[in-house]
């Protein structure tokens, strides 16, 4: 794993076994990043990454301009790691050791761009955007990104536009 653009491009990506993650492969995270450019300014983006694992797509955000992050993930290896990288890139990332689901109902900080990445198998995947437009963490004119298996049907009322890359979908939500 790498990061494959901006400031921090090239930058390997080394997670130790002990996190259980599926990153996001580095074709995919390029197609991501190519809609989003044509989409919105990534340059001074408040962003924030659930269901982290390795950190992988808040490295990619930081790197090419956003001014805040914030991670968070549950695993206290996924957590340690992400902290460390960051460190290493010298980039004053929010790195939170937490439930994603707990932390949409009880933040009250607001993100342009809200990118979550939860288990495949997860039972409450479906309902991700709603806890997320029912919370305060989106700015009004904010985006969801919720990636999922392509087998899982994701319906909201709210969503823009959805890429399948094999395995895996992006949907968009405004």
């Amino acid at each position: 794993m790498r990061i494959v653009s901006g400031k921090y491009k090239g930058f390997i990506i080394q997670a130790p076994k002990l996190i259980p993650a599926r990153p996001t492969t580095d074709r995919s995270k390029e197609s991501l990043f190519n809609i989003l450019n044509n989409q919105i300014e990534l340059e001074g983006l408040k962003v924030l990454d659930l269901f982290s694992g390795t950190g992988n797509m808040a490295y990619e955000f930081a790197s090419r301009g956003a001014t805040e992050v914030t991670s968070v993930d549950l695993n206290y290896h996924a957590f340690q790691f992400i902290k460390e990288t960051f460190k290493k890139l010298g980039f004053p990332a929010k790195v939170v050791k937490g439930n994603a689901l707990q932390f949409i109902a009880k933040s009250t900080e607001q993100y342009d761009l809200v990118f979550a990445d939860p288990p495949y198998a997860m039972p409450e995947l479906s309902s991700i955007p709603d806890r997320v437009f029912e919370s305060t963490l989106l700015k009004p004119d904010g985006m969801l990104i919720l990636e999922h298996a392509s087998q899982t049907v994701v319906q909201h009322e709210r969503m823009v536009d959805q890429r399948i890359y094999g395995q895996s979908t992006f949907s968009f939500f405004k």
